[in-house]
């Protein structure tokens, strides 16, 4: 059992002989780690099988483990587990393997870079929603996932996938996400040599994408300029000695980019989509600031810094509803956390959906309200009662980037259609590497709207 410095144990739940919380974890594992959190504090324990977790929720204590003590942590297991497919990209290896790529990615991710790339967003959007029919029904979370994964292709791999491509990275991030949140392989941690169905599929699936990722770098390979696109930087890239990356390094690069860099922008402006849809208010607010800041015309990168209400609706929307809703670390040696001595080893699980539905940082915690994030309420809250993104020196080098493709998706798409949703939507989750929609998804109707400069007297 954990116990605290004084040696009292951590409290926590009891669960149930040899599975401990696992049922609990597996029927609702956003409930079941609010609840924990609620009724034991902000530092908890529960089991797994024969594997304590302990959940950090107070801010100070997660920004110990991201910012000021990061050397001594290292990704969960789970996080390790996803190098099945991802293999060592970004998210999941460690040291100087990690320390290398992040500093060729930081390099396309500069603020010039981003910039640079915000034509080429609204362009995907425009071709896009070119195809939607007023009055038709959509799958919002399909069309946006369609929509980021065009965006990464074009920004990042300067490259578009053919229709038969795309629909091979959508079924594999289904079976994807159906193994690592429901497959049984993944929590017991079943060897992948093991020939199950869960793990067969598994292996396909990556499979597939992977012709598609290294057809996608042979391409880029042979053409001489670097260009602007993180691929092209990654494959001209060499080190001191003169080596660059080899192919299994670019594959893993861009399968975590392909796949963790679409799916997250995806969640975040459907999650947006599902606010509009359902805060008449905020709409009116939404579709009024297109029209004084953007008129007739298309929104790029200056414009967007002055779209406050469209970022402020992405930021709320993260908060409530956080596309990466939770993440992990495990010790290096026995650390002290909220004054409690945690051995080396320990699963720690700090959860975003937790962490930003605190009344103590956000009150009522439940409403959509993007004004929680005007400057001066912003400024109020601690430092990690709101971390999207992560933290410290493993927060996701492409944040600057996602938000900046999200306000601009969001506000193109503004401009032209209402997405109303259909009567009774509503928002219910799987959580898996992402917290995903659940079953159908959301269904809503594009309705096309009044040209900006009609718009100014309908409000």
């Amino acid at each position: 059992m954990l116990r605290g410095v004084s040696g009292s144990a951590i409290p926590g739940p009891r669960g149930l002989p040899a599975l401990g919380s696992l049922l609990e974890l597996e029927r609702d594992s956003l409930g079941f780690l609010t609840e924990t959190a609620r009724r034991y504090g902000p530092v908890s324990r529960f089991r797994l099988l024969h594997r304590f977790v302990v959940q950090l929720a107070d801010p100070e204590d997660i920004e110990q483990v991201l910012v000021r003590c990061a050397a001594d942590y290292r990704k969960d297991r789970f996080t390790q587990d996803l190098a099945r497919a991802l293999g060592q990209g970004l998210v999941t290896s460690e040291g100087e393997h990690w320390k290398r790529h992040r500093k060729l990615a930081a390099f396309a991710f500069t603020p010039q870079r981003i910039a640079a790339q915000a034509g080429t967003m609204v362009d995907a959007a425009l071709q896009r929603i070119g195809s939607w029919r007023a009055g038709g029904s959509l799958n919002v979370h399909q069309e946006m996932s369609r929509l980021t994964l065009d965006v990464v292709c074009r920004t990042l791999f300067h490259t578009q996938l053919a229709p038969g491509d795309e629909a091979t990275v959508e079924r594999g991030m289904e079976v994807l996400n159906h193994f690592f949140a429901e497959a049984l392989e993944s929590v017991l941690l079943v060897p992948p040599w093991l020939p199950t169905p869960n793990n067969l599929r598994l292996s396909r699936a990556i499979a597939r994408i992977d012709a598609i990722l290294l057809r996608m770098i042979a391409r880029r390979r042979a053409e001489p300029a670097e260009g602007g696109d993180l691929l092209g930087a990654l494959v001209h890239a060499r080190d001191e000695q003169g080596v660059g990356l080899s192919d299994r390094e670019l594959r893993d690069e861009c399968m975590t980019l392909l796949l963790a860099g679409h799916e997250t922008t995806a969640l975040a402006l459907t999650h947006a989509f599902y606010a509009l849809g359902t805060h008449s208010d905020l709409r009116r607010r939404f579709q009024q600031e297109l029209v004084q800041v953007l008129g007739d015309e298309p929104p790029d990168a200056t414009s967007a810094r002055d779209l406050s209400l469209t970022e402020r609706i992405i930021k709320e929307s993260m908060r409530l509803h956080p596309p990466v809703w939770a993440i992990g670390r495990q010790p290096l040696r026995d650390v002290r956390l909220g004054g409690h001595d945690i051995p080396a080893g320990t699963e720690l699980v700090m959860s975003q959906w937790v962490v930003h539905r605190d009344p103590r940082f956000f009150p009522d915690p439940e409403a959509f309200d993007p004004d929680r994030f005007l400057p001066e309420r912003a400024r109020a809250l601690p430092r990690f009662a709101y971390f999207p993104f992560g933290g410290g020196p493993r927060v996701c080098v492409g944040s600057h980037f996602a938000m900046l493709e999200a306000v601009l998706l969001l506000a193109t798409i503004g401009q032209r259609f209402h997405l109303e949703l259909e009567p009774g939507a509503r928002l219910e989750f799987r959580p898996s590497v992402t917290l995903r929609p659940k079953g159908r998804g959301l269904l809503a109707t594009a309705r096309s709207n009044l040209t900006p400069r009609h718009h100014s007297n309908d409000l």
